[in-house]
C-alpha cells in the first residue's frame, strides 16, 4: 500500500491602501482574479469620493453640509439610509446616541472649524437644538423644527463608509476580506481558513497612532463588523482639565467617567460605531447593562478601576475570541 501527501496551495490575499477621511484605511482580501489590484483601488477611491460628496460635514458643498445650511435639498441613498439607522440607535438607547448634537460639538471645539465657543450661559440654548424628536426625514427631505439644528454624522459616518465599501466587495463576488478605516472594520470569511486577527489598541493618551504602544488585547473574528471608540485620541486640555469629543446629548458636556475604550461588534460596522459611542455615553456600568441587554452586540470595553488600573469587561460570547496582553 503506498501512501501519498496532498497539500492544498493557499489562496492568494492582496491589499490596498490609501487615505481618506481624515485616517489611513487598508483593505485585505482573497484575489478574484476578476478586477485588477489597481482597478480595485480606483474604483473603492471613487465610492469614497461619492460618499464624501454626500456625508461629508468637512466639505463646504457636500450634502450634509448643505442641509446643515437649510438649502431645499433631498437626502440621497447615503444619508437615508444613515439617517434611519441614527433614529434606531437613539431609540434603543434612550437617547444616548444623538445625531442633532452639532451645535455641541462645534460649541465645544470638535466641529469643523475646531474653534471653542462654549459657556455655561449658552447651555440652554445649546440644548434646546438637540433632540432627535426635532428632525424628521418627510418626503426625501430632513425636515427641522428649528433652521439652527446641525445634524453631526461622524459618530457613524466611518463604520457606515466600512459598509459602503464592503458591500462593493460583496457585488464583485469577493467572499473573505478585511476592510478597514481607522481602525473600524468588516469582516468576510477567513484567511485561507483562519479567522481574522485584530488588534485592539491599549487606551492611552500617548497612543495617539494605531499601533504605537502595545495592544490591550487580539480578538478573532468573522463575519462581523468592529468599531471602536475612546477618548484617548481626540481631546483637549484646557486648565488643566480634559475634555472628551465624546459629548453627552442630555447633560450638553464632554462625558466623563471611567470607561476608556469601547470596541463594539455587530453585523453592520456603522451599527458597531454608533454602538461603540452610546456606551462611551452611558458609562461603565450602564454600558454592560446595554449590551447583556441587546445580545445582537458584543462589546469589549477598558475602564479605570476604583485604584487607578486598567480593568477590562467582554461579552460573554466573546471570552474564546479574545487574548488579552
Amino acid at each position: 500500500m503506498s501512501s501519498s501527501t496532498c497539500q492544498t496551495s493557499e489562496a492568494e490575499f492582496m491589499n490596498i491602501r490609501g487615505f481618506v477621511f481624515g485616517s489611513a484605511y487598508s483593505i485585505i482580501y482573497e484575489n478574484s482574479k476578476t478586477i485588477t489590484q489597481d482597478s480595485l483601488k480606483k474604483n473603492v477611491e471613487e465610492i469614497f469620493l461619492d460618499y464624501k460628496k454626500s456625508l461629508s460635514s468637512y466639505e463646504e458643498f457636500s450634502l450634509i453640509s448643505r442641509i446643515n445650511r437649510n438649502e431645499d435639498v433631498k437626502v440621497d441613498a447615503y444619508i437615508e439610509e444613515i439617517y434611519k439607522n441614527s433614529v434606531m440607535i437613539s431609540e434603543m438607547s434612550g437617547g444616548a446616541f444623538d445625531i442633532t448634537i452639532g451645535p455641541l460639538v462645534n460649541a465645544w471645539g470638535f466641529g469643523a472649524d475646531r474653534q471653542k465657543d462654549f459657556d455655561e450661559q449658552k447651555l440652554d440654548s445649546l440644548l434646546d437644538l438637540v433632540g432627535m424628536d426635532k428632525i424628521k426625514l418627510v418626503d426625501g427631505k430632513i425636515i427641522k423644527s428649528n433652521p439652527n439644528i446641525v445634524l453631526d454624522f461622524n459618530a457613524i459616518s466611518k463604520g457606515f463608509a466600512v459598509d459602503v465599501a464592503a458591500r462593493y466587495l460583496n457585488e464583485l463576488g469577493i467572499n473573505n476580506y478585511l476592510v478597514e478605516i481607522g481602525g473600524e472594520l468588516r469582516t468576510k470569511g477567513t484567511r485561507n481558513g483562519n479567522l481574522w486577527r485584530v488588534g485592539i489598541d491599549k487606551p492611552d493618551d500617548n497612543n495617539i497612532l494605531q499601533g504605537q504602544l502595545p495592544l490591550q488585547a487580539i480578538i478573532r473574528i468573522t463575519d462581523k463588523s468592529m468599531a471602536t471608540s475612546g477618548n484617548y485620541r481626540r481631546f483637549y486640555i484646557e486648565d488643566g482639565v480634559k475634555y472628551s469629543h465624546t459629548i453627552d446629548p442630555q447633560t450638553g458636556y464632554p462625558i466623563k467617567n471611567r470607561l476608556l475604550s469601547v470596541t463594539a461588534l455587530a453585523d453592520e460596522c456603522g451599527i458597531a460605531d454608533g454602538i461603540a459611542t452610546v456606551c462611551m455615553v452611558l458609562g461603565t456600568e450602564k454600558a454592560k447593562e446595554f449590551i447583556n441587554s441587546h445580545p445582537q452586540f458584543s462589546a469589549f470595553m477598558v475602564y479605570s478601576g476604583l485604584d487607578g488600573e486598567l480593568e477590562t469587561w467582554m461579552s460573554e460570547s466573546l471570552k474564546q475570541y479574545v487574548t488579552e496582553n
